[in-house]
């Protein structure tokens, strides 16, 4: 089990010559602009404030660097995926998260986040296919748990790995910022091998 015992916010960047120096492994964060990135990231290390909780979808427009520990760097990455910014927007953002991915020497794995609800969408399995590019570790989340029926949740795993074309053995959750149902679960897999584990 690992425990996230302290949580602080690092800075924000836009490109590489504003990351901070850092040695520590990193996970970054990444999926849709309402898919509850901001939330679930607060409900991991237990901060309510940690990172900003906005009800307009689309604000993050930074890579955000938060300290684990003092051991590993959580990185929230800007949401994609919203209709109401303009193209060029869209490619800032993207310019944004390739920089990050290509120049960072400290990135391990990568959480990408999507709606438990609905079909994985078009935006979230170019994500996958950009992160399998990569041949990065990717960890898959499914959020909003609580929204869904007790019935309806092997379904929509079934739905999600068909979907992201995942293989039986690529990890994935649903997860409840809500209820925090499989929170440790969660933790466990996000931070496995970047954390070290308590008896």
């Amino acid at each position: 089990m690992i425990r996230i015992k302290n949580a602080e916010f690092i800075t924000s960047a836009v490109k590489q010559n504003q990351y901070p120096e850092s040695v520590h492994p990193e996970v970054a964060f990444v999926g849709r602009s309402n898919v509850g990135k901001s939330t679930i990231i607060n409900a991991l290390t237990n901060r309510r404030k940690l990172a900003k909780v906005s009800n307009t979808p689309g604000r993050t427009r930074l890579v955000n660097f938060f300290l684990i520990n003092g051991q590993a760097m959580l990185v929230d990455l800007p949401g994609y995926g919203y209709a109401k910014i303009s193209k060029s927007d869209k490619a800032a953002w993207g310019k944004i998260i390739e920089d990050y991915i290509v120049n960072s020497p400290n990135l391990k794995r990568f959480v990408l986040l999507v709606d438990s609800r609905h079909k994985p969408t078009q935006d979230d399995i170019a994500m996958m296919d950009y992160l399998r590019y990569y041949e990065k570790d990717v960890v898959v989340i499914g959020t909003k748990l609580d929204k869904l029926k007790r019935n309806d949740i092997k379904k929509s795993e079934k739905l999600i790995r068909e979907t992201l074309q995942m293989e039986k053995e690529e990890p994935l959750y649903l997860y409840s910022s809500t209820s925090k149902e499989n929170l440790q679960q969660v933790i466990d897999l996000v931070f496995k091998d970047l954390l070290p584990e308590e008896a």
